[in-house]
């Protein structure tokens, strides 16, 4: 068979161009470290890779919300911790002002130190995110939440919360509404409250009480009057409920630091009522940790020495103290679902760290390269191309030329 020259010289060409795209692949895929150089390489794997790595970027940005969803959280918890501080100091200035044996003045100087405790209380409670917005509006979030008033302050953002997404099925609360820690506070005992009329004459002063039986809360007014007559004075005590205008209980003989129960309520009134004095028995409501801060200093101002203005004023700090501790016991329940939420967050930064191992590994066996083949498949290449290269140089050489003499 002839073969011409051009035939060898067109086929070497194209040997020689083979085997050295092969070569300069396997470099490519050296200098990268991977298998793959376009997806045509292996269209399964590329197309699986591609899954991975949005997955992988999606769990990136889930870290990092994460992160912020922390810092957000903590910023709240720090708020709550430093509102619960001043509310503790304040409970404890309540029980001082409790002594009988302190003055007007002393009177004053405590209610001007409450007064001090709730613009503190109102500073944090309008605490900045350190993003230009505030912690407590809500959505609202460049709304300041509260604006002091004659009476107490008012909320001025809304119930959202603002949430982040922590993971591919799971989003977050970042904040908590100010109207929910500041203002969700139940007067009384959280079913009733017990208080008294403010044209009371006499020393007499009611306790919290307690619920005997829940089923039989009507969530009706109570009106207690007491009536003191004859020589000796005689007091008894009837209960009107006030909604349906009926009589629950009559004349019945009143006993200082007895319980009177009634209807699935029960307190208790110690000191001497007056006669006609009264005290009203109604269902527990929602009030503005500031509301009932700004009532305390307000009877604290007004207080008189007098038994019956000390009686008042005994009522009042009594109901100003379950506000404090009802507010207080708000603000450690919201303290504890943020502390529930930072430690979820912990749980999922773990699974998360965890799942990007496992991406970086699923990606790893379908990308990297085999250094040790691909080194070996080189050093064969490149002797295959030197092999090629010598031989074609040789055959190159030939001519019946040579051999004419």
């Amino acid at each position: 068979m002839r073969i011409s020259t051009r035939s060898i010289y067109e086929n070497a060409t194209t040997q020689l161009n083979t085997l050295q795209s092969t070569m300069a692949r396997t470099q490519n895929q050296l200098s990268t470290n991977k298998r793959m150089l376009t997806a045509a390489d292996d269209p399964i794997a590329s197309a699986r890779a591609l899954e991975v790595t949005q997955s992988q970027s999606l769990n990136t940005q889930y870290g990092e919300n994460r992160s912020n969803a922390n810092s957000s959280l903590a910023l709240v918890e720090g708020a709550l911790r430093d509102s619960g501080d001043l509310l503790m100091d304040v409970q404890t200035l309540v029980v001082q002002a409790g002594n009988g044996t302190l003055s007007k003045a002393d009177r004053l100087m405590i209610a001007t130190e409450i007064e001090g405790r709730m613009h503190d209380l109102l500073g944090v409670a309008n605490t900045a995110d350190g993003a230009g917005g505030y912690l407590f509006s809500g959505y609202r979030g460049t709304t300041i939440p509260f604006v002091q008033t004659d009476s107490g302050a008012t909320y001025q953002g809304d119930q959202g919360q603002r949430k982040l997404q922590v993971g591919a099925s799971r989003s977050i609360a970042i904040s908590d509404s100010g109207s929910a820690i500041f203002e969700n506070n139940r007067t009384g005992n959280g079913s009733f409250q017990t208080v008294m009329a403010d044209n009371n004459k006499g020393a007499a002063v009611a306790s919290t009480g307690s619920v005997l039986d829940a089923t039989k809360l009507t969530g009706h007014k109570y009106t207690l009057e007491f009536k003191v007559s004859g020589t000796p004075a005689v007091t008894t005590y009837s209960v009107t409920d006030a909604t349906t205008n009926t009589a629950v209980l009559a004349n019945q003989p009143y006993e200082s630091g007895k319980q009177i129960a009634f209807d699935g309520t029960s307190f208790a009134i110690k000191g001497q009522p007056a006669d006609g004095d009264k005290f009203e028995v109604k269902p527990s409501q929602k009030e503005s940790v500031f509301a009932t801060m700004t009532k305390l200093v307000a009877a604290l101002r007004a207080a008189g020495d007098d038994a019956g203005a000390g009686a008042a004023l005994a009522n009042k700090l009594r109901i100003a103290d379950e506000g404090l501790k009802s507010s207080l016991d708000n603000i450690l329940t919201v303290r504890s679902s943020i502390g529930s939420r930072m430690k979820e967050l912990d749980y999922l930064e773990s699974s998360g760290s965890d799942l990007n191992v496992q991406y970086a590994a699923t990606l790893s066996k379908l990308q990297d390269l085999d250094i040790v083949k691909a080194i070996s498949d080189y050093a064969s290449q490149q002797g295959t191309l030197e092999a090629a290269q010598k031989s074609f140089k040789t055959m190159a050489g030939l001519s019946l030329f040579n051999y004419i003499g």
